[in-house]
């Protein structure tokens, strides 16, 4: 779609879509400040009245919790829930395509999380950089924050809460209809977002319609979300450095022929980058999004509620790339004039006989998630409710067409300059912008898809024993089922087709070919910054690829079942003995019945386990004086293992000689968790909070690996495919006794983590009049200290936890008097590690980000309002690096400032 069109189609959006589509109810919506009753009086509307809610809440629940409701998410300027969450006190995010993707909490990543949406445990599945999400972490990006009215995290454990998370259990609610009160109310938003890096236009709409009868008794709901904008992430990206690879030649002395040359060893022996480029990805996106709820209470005593969620969340993911391949190619390539810095780099080379190859990538990829349940509340005389409630929720990532054309030029000009490692000088000596010098040489294509499945059921009983004391308990029943699987139409054009003699692809010709211009990658001066790439649609065309059997890889095609049952008891108090005194105690059981599939050795096999856990836990809060309270939990948690390492069998990387193979029988993540927190709510809407905690974590599966060759792994050779460096080596005879890393996940040692929380809610109102009591701010600053045993080069390391950042911010100023309304919102994270590396790197990770956010509100009537919002105003750049001690350039890029503008209509 052309920019012209766009905002043709942007402009009509807004004008029409407050009278289509609607947005949910928020604080925003309500009248403006002014006086009630007594002239003094201020009737707290807007955003203020948002943060009064969630401190009210805060205050009365008796775990630690943290909460965003309606006014907070539908106002932040947020594109989905991820970034939402980053608000709250121990939250994290990690991004992709410059939105929020997963989160961590308290330094655990998103796999020691739980999400549970209107109460039912689930997983959302989308495609990230590389690859699905085939782990237990919820991508939040799949949901539109619009469609959500309240955000709860639960950072404590209690016997009632669903057990699996060492980090928090999230609840998403999507809110109740009754809610609304009686009548009919209708509210639309449209905005317009503009992205000043690729300068294009994308609309962004929303809605609400609810019902309820005069006696309120019975009511209905439906909200929709719908958006569509690109993203580009323009940068450089050197795909890992490597070392311990002989090139042919350096500075002019034949390598093969003299080993022992000073200038051949301390090259061998540095590290240079495997696949230096620069590029553009482009991120094509499309999210819908539908909620609708129905509300029955025909009594005080009888409740009953059905709930449905409907997301797709849909991208074409496009890569333009021009690189030289020294990834094992160095014995084919002569190297000179080079620099070897104090890291052990190759940090600038010339290079000739380079292997230029420029790629075009194209992935489309489509999540489908749907959840519907249902509860029924009873309430079985005075003292006894019984709570009915059941669900299922599906999960469908698929990429129907993941393809890579690639072209080469096998003996090309290049030289690289990495001094300045976020924004390195790469030069091609060769006419890269004209085709006939390159001729096509790979093509590749991926389809696959993922498969999450939950049912759940359970019975809540809870008998109160008097006004200060309960019991509650109950079983509970879920079953979760995942599948994976993978098929390839990779191939070298000559292994495919005939080629002429000598010939490694087909000529490349004008009409296979487009030229890329790169655009503002950060690049420095003498880069080169244009260079053609594949033709897409005619590339294909000219191989029939997509008519060409897909073939299913074995490794790829895996599963995990996991049925739970158990139950829970549990007593709740509230005691007077001179200070005030609640919380409660109690005991989860849940017996896990597991079964792994996977391909080894060419068979499809099954592998079942049984494991049960007892879980303790007990949260006590004391207020010792009004408005001051003390709050200390302790529980035994599980997080149950990684679903990619419980699976049997295993997939090869063809290009890195690697071998990857999962475990079914690796035990769950569990700890102890301690938490003590001391909350002051010093004035109405006002917090000052401290949480400190300790998650010491008995044991956990950690990554080994060991060096086989490829007959030893057991994995059939038609796993192979023609072409790849690995089909070479073992099928063509060039190596067949190459080793491969052969990486597995085994049970390991414990870990610790500890921080502490500090948080702030200051409405200027709790000390001043005037113009400035409109005024307030919110942040937090967490810090965190782990650490855990890493073996790497056959020694071990202490390391930090993967996904901790040892310090994260954020923090938000706002101006609001009911009307009118401006807030400024900053997010830091310090840098952190992601895990394993490979190549000889220790460990890879990601460098500090800051993101600065806006959002302005104002209202011209009770019923329109207008916004803009702003997001990454600096627009921040995204550094990864590999190895914890050198930080070699792993890919830096950006992706430029979001702005958006809008309407927002209540009829």
């Amino acid at each position: 779609m052309s920019a012209k069109s766009c905002i043709e189609r942007s402009k009509a959006f807004l004008l029409a879509g407050g009278a289509l589509l609607m947005l949910p109810v928020s604080a925003a919506a309500q009248d403006a400040a002014g006086t009630a009753g007594e002239e003094n009086t201020i009737i707290v509307s807007g955003f203020r009245a948002s943060l009064n809610e969630a401190v009210a809440t805060k205050r009365e629940t008796t775990g630690q919790v943290d909460v965003i409701v309606a006014e907070d998410i539908a106002n932040f300027p947020d594109t989905n829930l991820a970034e939402s969450l980053q608000r709250i006190p121990g939250v994290a995010i990690e991004r992709d395509a410059g939105e929020g993707r997963q989160i961590t909490v308290r330094g655990l990543g998103g796999q020691f999380t739980r999400v549970r949406v209107n109460g039912m445990e689930t997983i959302a599945t989308s495609v990230d950089g590389a690859s699905y999400n085939r782990d237990r972490s919820f991508d939040f990006n799949v949901f539109a924050s619009e469609l959500f009215n309240s955000i709860v995290v639960n950072k404590t454990a209690s016997a009632s809460l669903a057990e699996g998370s060492l980090g928090a259990v999230i609840d998403l609610n999507t809110g109740a209809p009754l809610a609304f009160g009686a009548g009919t109310r209708i509210v639309g938003s449209a905005q317009a977002r503009y992205n000043d890096l690729n300068e294009k236009i994308s609309p962004r709409l929303a809605g609400l319609f609810a019902w309820n009868n005069d006696d309120e008794t019975f009511g209905v709901s439906l909200s929709a979300a719908w958006s569509t904008y690109e993203t580009a992430e323009l940068g450089n990206n050197s795909v890992r450095w490597a070392n311990d690879a002989a090139f042919r030649s350096v500075d002019g002395v034949n390598c093969a022929a003299n080993p022992a040359d000073a200038g051949c060893v301390e090259v061998s022996d540095a590290f240079h980058p495997r696949i230096p480029r620069y590029g553009l990805v482009n991120h094509d996106r499309e999210r819908l999004g539908l909620t609708g709820a129905i509300e029955f209470q025909p009594s005080e005593s009888t409740h009953f509620q059905v709930s449905g969620l409907y997301s797709n969340f849909s991208e074409d993911r496009d890569e333009y790339w021009g690189e030289v391949l020294l990834r094992s190619n160095e014995k084919s390539i002569d190297l000179s004039n080079y620099t070897i810095d104090g890291d052990n780099n190759v940090i600038s080379a010339d290079l000739t006989n380079a292997w230029i190859r420029n790629e075009r990538y194209h992935r489309e990829s489509e999540t489908e998630f749907y959840q519907i349940s249902a509860s029924l509340e009873q309430a079985i005389g005075d003292r006894l409710t019984a709570t009915l409630f059941g669900g299922i929720s599906k999960s469908d990532a698929q990429i129907p067409v993941e393809t890579t054309i690639i072209f080469d030029d096998r003996d090309g000009v290049y030289s690289y300059d990495y001094t300045n490692m976020l924004s390195p000088a790469l030069a091609f000596g060769t006419d890269v912008t004209n085709p006939t010098n390159f001729q096509l040489a790979e093509f590749r294509d991926r389809p696959s898809k993922v498969e999450n499945d939950f049912k759940t059921a359970s019975l809540d009983l809870v008998y109160e024993v008097s006004d200060s004391f309960s019991f509650s308990g109950g079983p509970f029943y879920r079953k979760f089922e995942f599948f994976t699987t993978g098929a390839r139409r990779d191939s070298t054009y000559c292994a495919a087709f005939t080629c002429a003699a000598d010939a490694y692809g087909a000529p490349v010709t004008a009409d296979l070919a487009e030229l890329f211009e790169l655009g503002d990658a950060g690049q420095p001066a003498g880069n080169t910054n244009s260079w053609v790439v594949p033709d897409l649609a005619a590339s294909v065309a000219f191989l029939d690829l997509y008519n060409r059997a897909a073939v299913t890889q074995q490794g790829d095609e895996r599963g995990v079942t996991e049925e739970v049952m158990g139950g829970y008891v549990q007593a709740d108090f509230e005691l007077d003995m001179g200070v005030r005194i609640f919380g409660n105690g109690g005991v989860r059981y849940a017996n896990t019945d597991q079964a792994s599939q996977g391909f080894v050795s060419g068979q499809y096999v099954n592998v079942e386990r049984s494991y049960d856990d007892f879980l303790p836990s007990a949260n006590i809060n004391i207020e010792p004086v009004e408005n001051f309270i003390v709050r200390g939990a302790v529980a035994k948690v599980i997080t149950r293992p990684s679903l990619g390492s419980l699976t049997p069998g295993g997939s090869v990387d063809q290009f890195n000689f690697r071998i990857s193979s999962g475990n079914p029988y690796i035990e769950p993540y569990r700890a102890w968790n301690y938490d003590l927190s001391l909350e002051w709510y010093f004035a109405p809407g006002a917090i000052f909070s401290v949480a400190g905690f300790i998650k010491d974590i008995a044991s956990f599966p950690v990554g080994d690996s060991l060096q086989i060759t490829y007959a030893e792994s057991g994995l059939p050779t038609s796993l192979l495919t023609p072409g790849t460096p690995a089909y070479e080596a073992v099928v063509g005879g060039a190596d067949v006794n190459r080793e491969f890393e052969f990486r597995t996940t085994i049970n390991g040692e414990g870990a610790t983590i500890k921080g502490v929380e500090i948080g702030l809610n200051l409405p200027f109102s709790a000390f001043a009049q005037g113009a400035l009591e409109n005024f307030g701010v919110l942040g937090n600053v967490t810090l965190v200290d782990s650490n855990q045993d890493v073996t790497f080069g056959g020694q071990t390391f202490q390391t930090t936890f993967p996904g901790v950042s040892d310090l994260s911010a954020n923090g938000t100023l706002y101006y609001d008097n009911g009307r009118f309304s401006i807030r400024v919102s900053g997010a830091y994270r310090s840098d952190y590690n992601t895990g394993g590396s490979g190549n000889g790197n220790f460990l890879e990770g990601f460098s500090s980000s800051f993101n600065l956010d806006a959002a302005i509100r104002y209202s011209l009537t009770d019923a329109i309002q207008l916004t803009l919002d702003a997001s990454n105003l600096t627009d921040d750049y995204r550094y990864r690096w590999a190895d914890d001690d050198a930080r070699r350039n792993y890919e830096n890029n950006h992706f430029g400032r979001n702005i958006m503008a809008g309407v927002r209509i209540e009829l």
